[in-house]
């Protein structure tokens, strides 16, 4: 069943935050997932925003995405987006399941 995965980032140490930006793509393109939007400049449509970054990723089935996300490689380049921001991050169902 696909899945999205959608994060919200604030920066606090942009240099290393665009470090882990840097090796993203690379590390990203072994995914099997589609980046579908990333986006320092969302609209916000109601409520209050406080982050600087939103980015929505989908996959094939929730295992393909943890096994994305909690791989070596991407947890490898996390180290900088850990270090350079602060992130929500959560896994939402396809609607109908």
């Amino acid at each position: 069943m696909r899945v999205y995965v959608v994060a919200q980032v604030r920066f606090t140490d942009e240099a290393r935050y665009r470090a882990y930006q840097k090796a993203f793509p690379a590390v990203f393109a072994q995914s099997g997932g589609r980046l579908l939007a990333a986006d320092e400049a969302p609209s916000v449509l109601e409520g209050d925003w406080p982050f600087h970054k939103m980015v929505l990723m989908a996959f094939e089935t929730e295992d393909a995405a943890r096994a994305f996300l909690e791989g070596e490689a991407y947890q490898a380049i996390s180290e900088d987006r850990r270090a350079g921001s602060q992130t929500v991050a959560v896994i939402a169902q396809r609607l109908g399941g």
